[in-house]
C-alpha cells in the first residue's frame, strides 16, 4: 500500500482508501484499497474500491484522488493511467510511459462498497502548450457556486507546480491558472531539483483564518500557510515549512466529525523488496493528525486524541534527584512487542543529553535517539539530523513517541514531527528499552503506555 486517497467522514464512519497492490508487497498494478472505522483508530477492511477497468483511461492503474459529497451521493475524483506512445505521455522516467488522465466514480451504497465510473475521463489532458513532468492526484473543494480542483504537476527543467482548474459538475473543467509553484514562491527553497519534479498530492483548504496548502515532493511532504484570494484564486504563501521529516509522504486530510483537520500520510519501507516481498507486507498508514495554525501561520500538530483509545494504563517514572537512581529507573523502561507510547517534558536549555530508543535485549544499533545541544539552540537532533525547533525562553520540549512494530511516529512541541523505520535482525517480536545520555536532572517527567492492535488480524514483521 502506498498514497492515502479519499478519506471521508460519511453517514457515521470513516472511510479511508489507499493506493493498493493486490498481487504482492510491491509497487506495481494500482487499486484503491478500502477501510472502514468508527473512531479512526479501529479499522475493518472492506473489498476493493476501484479496480483498473480493460481498455479504460485507467487500464493501467487508478492512481490518487479525493473523495467529495454531491447532491448527496459519495464521487472520487481520481487519476486513471494507461501506456500510450511517447508523445502522448505525461509520465515519462523509470522507464514508465503513461498518460495520466482525472477519472470520476460515483458510490451507489452506504459504505461506500460499489463504484459506477464516468465512462471517459473528466479532465482528459493538461493544459494546452505545457510541457508538463506529470499530471495527477485532483484535489477538488466547493466554493460558492463554484467547484475548484488543483492538481499536481511541474514544468520539465524547472520544477514542481500545482495547476488550478474550476467547474460547475464536477464534469466539465476549465483551467484558469498556475496555482502555486517553485518558481514563483518566495517561501520555497530554490536549491537543485529533480528535473521531473512534481507537487504531488496536492491540497489547499481553510484552516483558522488562513488558508493551508500541503503537496509532497522529492521524498517530503511540506506545506506552506498563507492566503488564497477568493477573486483571483491565487495563492499568496506567508509561511512554509516540512509536515514530517522522515519516512513520510503523500499525505491526504479530511474533516472530522466534529469539524478537526484530519492528515493522513503515507509511510514507506526503507527495506529492500525482496525482504518487503519475503515478510508479505509493504508500507502502512500514520496515526490519525490533527492540523491547526497559530496566529502568526505557523502549523501546529497533534496526534488526534481517539489514539488514547489505544493506550493501556500509564506508568509514571518518580524520579529523586539521585543520577544512578534515576538513570536506572531510566533504563528499567520495557515496552513490549515495540507496541506503545513514551511521552517527556525535557529541560530546552543547560546542558547538552540524549535520549535513545532500543531493544531491550542490545546488540543492535539504536533504533532513534533525540539529542539536544545547547551549541545549537534553535535546532533538535533527530538521529543526528539537525531540525529546527522554536522554544520560548525557558520553555520545556514537548516529546511524545508512538511505536508500533517496526515504525517510531515522533511529535516535539507540537512543531517538529519525525517517522522512522526500524527492523529486527528475526522474524520476532522485539521489547523496546529506554537510554540516557547526560544528566538526568534535564528530565522533567517521563511515562509510558502499552498500546493495543487496531486490527483484530494484526499482522508483524
Amino acid at each position: 500500500m502506498n498514497d492515502p486517497n479519499g478519506p471521508i467522514y460519511w453517514r457515521g464512519k470513516y472511510h479511508l482508501f489507499y493506493q493498493y497492490n493486490p498481487d504482492g508487497a510491491y509497487w506495481s498494478n494500482m487499486h484503491w484499497g478500502h477501510a472502514i472505522s468508527a473512531d479512526m483508530v479501529h479499522w475493518k477492511h472492506l473489498p476493493v474500491a476501484l479496480a483498473p477497468t480493460p481498455g479504460g483511461p485507467d487500464a493501467d492503474g487508478c492512481y490518487t484522488g479525493s473523495a467529495v459529497v454531491e447532491n448527496g451521493r459519495v464521487v472520487m475524483l481520481y487519476t486513471g493511467v494507461r501506456s500510450v506512445p511517447e508523445t502522448q505521455a505525461t509520465i515519462k522516467d523509470n522507464g514508465n510511459i503513461l498518460r495520466e488522465t482525472q477519472c470520476l466514480a460515483i458510490a451507489s451504497d452506504a459504505e461506500l462498497r460499489n463504484w459506477t465510473k464516468w465512462p471517459v475521463p473528466v479532465l482528459g489532458a493538461s493544459p494546452e502548450g505545457m510541457e508538463v513532468a506529470g499530471f495527477r492526484d485532483p484535489s477538488p473543494w466547493r466554493q460558492g457556486d463554484w467547484w475548484y480542483m488543483v492538481i499536481g504537476s511541474g514544468i520539465v527543467n524547472r520544477g514542481g507546480m500545482v495547476l488550478l482548474y474550476r467547474s460547475k459538475d464536477l464534469r466539465s473543467w476549465q483551467f484558469l491558472h498556475v496555482m502555486a509553484s517553485r518558481e514563483n514562491s518566495p517561501v520555497v527553497s530554490h536549491q537543485p531539483t529533480n528535473l521531473r519534479e512534481v507537487w504531488e498530492c496536492p491540497e489547499i483548504f481553510r484552516l483558522g483564518g488562513k488558508h493551508l496548502f500541503i503537496y509532497s515532493a522529492d521524498g517530503k511532504a511540506q506545506w506552506q500557510s498563507g492566503v488564497l484570494d477568493d477573486k483571483t484564486m491565487i495563492f499568496h504563501p506567508e509561511k512554509a515549512g516540512t509536515l514530517d521529516y522522515g519516512c513520510y509522504y503523500a499525505s491526504k486530510s479530511q474533516r472530522a466529525s466534529d469539524g478537526r483537520r484530519i492528515l493522513w500520510g503515507w509511510i514507506p519501507e526503507t527495506r529492500k523488496e525482496k525482504e518487503c516481498r519475503a515478510a508479505g507486507w509493504a508500507g502502512m498508514m500514520s496515526l490519525p493528525r490533527v492540523l491547526s495554525l497559530d496566529d502568526d501561520g505557523q502549523l501546529r500538530i497533534d496526534v488526534a486524541v481517539e489514539v488514547e483509545r489505544l493506550c493501556e494504563k500509564q506508568q509514571t517514572l518518580r524520579f529523586v534527584g539521585n543520577e544512578e537512581r534515576d538513570r536506572s529507573l531510566i533504563e528499567s523502561v520495557r515496552i513490549t512487542g515495540c507496541r506503545g507510547e513514551v511521552r517527556c517534558a525535557l529541560c530546552g536549555s543547560g546542558e547538552s543529553f540524549e535520549l535513545v530508543l532500543s531493544d531491550a535485549a542490545g546488540g543492535v544499533e539504536p533504533w532513534l535517539s533525540l539529542k539536544v545541544d545547547p551549541l545549537y539552540p534553535g535546532q533538535i537532533f533527530l538521529d543526528d539530523k539537525p531540525l529546527p525547533l522554536l522554544l520560548s525562553p525557558g520553555e520545556d520540549l514537548d516529546v511524545v513517541l508512538y511505536v508500533d512494530g517496526s515504525v517510531i511516529e515522533v511529535f516535539v512541541n507540537r512543531q517538529v514531527a519525525y517517522t522512522k523505520r526500524f527492523y529486527y535482525l528475526k522474524n520476532n517480536q522485539r521489547t523496546l528499552g529506554l537510554q540516557w545520555k547526560g544528566k538526568t536532572s534535564a528530565l522533567r517527567k517521563l511515562y509510558y503506555r502499552q498500546m493495543s492492535h487496531v486490527f483484530a488480524n494484526w499482522l508483524t514483521l
